[in-house]
């Protein structure tokens, strides 16, 4: 498991959705730590282009242009995290950490 990945998710918390892919975005070091959980991003098929949402599609593993929302971020189990999709490239990464800072104020 390594930040970046993606992960469909079955019936996560109170999500109306039968399924929901998220990307990790916790720091590798809590990651591979012994901890329950780490920090993740809803991804959804609908997105208004903001600066907190990364737009990805099949380069990642979905199946169609989708966005990863910086503004709505998850806990979510280490177990819940077991059907993988695919990954961020190094280009997507810089632009998850961009909107992130952006998300939680820390430019």
């Amino acid at each position: 498991m390594r930040r970046g990945e993606i992960y469909r998710v079955h019936r996560p918390g109170d999500d109306p959705k039968r399924h929901r892919s998220f990307v990790i975005v916790s720091r590798q070091a809590l990651i591979e730590t012994r901890f329950s959980s780490v920090i993740c991003a809803p991804i959804f098929t609908v997105g208004q282009a903001l600066v907190t949402q990364v737009l990805i599609g099949p380069d990642e593993g979905m199946k169609h242009q989708s966005w990863i929302m910086c503004d709505n971020l998850a806990s979510v189990r280490k177990s819940e995290l077991t059907q993988f999709v695919g990954s961020l490239s190094y280009v997507k990464l810089v632009e998850l950490d961009k909107a992130l800072r952006i998300a939680l104020g820390l430019e």
